[in-house]
């Protein structure tokens, strides 16, 4: 009886390996020690690039936040205190879109807080 080379699990991980290999240049997409290294690469740089992603949305609407209040006299971080001090309680991407999209929403909410640190 001839000898069974490869089990349906090991099938089934190849497989799955080279479908997430797919569009890899080269042997990365057709070679499977060569896509399992590049697949376990890319997911690692997947996780990482998840965090830095909410790192990098958070610094965008603080610029944004920063550039909008300072016509008004305020800077960022006064501005926050004051929001905390009037307990609003709104978050930075919330007040981001309003400074963009709504500035006479966002005008009375800088006079509030200016209100409070007064």
């Amino acid at each position: 009886m001839a000898r069974i080379k490869m089990s349906v699990n090991a099938k089934k991980r190849r497989r799955k390996v080279f479908k997430l290999a797919k569009g890899y240049f080269g042997a990365k997409s057709k070679q499977f020690r060569a896509a399992n290294e590049q697949v376990a690469r890319s997911l690692r740089y997947a996780y990482v690039g998840r965090r830095l992603r909410k790192r990098d949305f958070r610094k965008l609407w603080i610029a944004r936040i920063n550039a909008a209040v300072r016509p008004y006299g305020l800077s960022y971080s006064r501005f926050i205190n004051g929001l905390k001090l009037a307990n609003i309680d709104l978050n930075r991407k919330v007040l981001a879109e309003m400074a963009i999209n709504d500035p006479e929403a966002f005008a009375k909410v800088v006079e509030a807080a200016k209100a409070k640190l007064a």
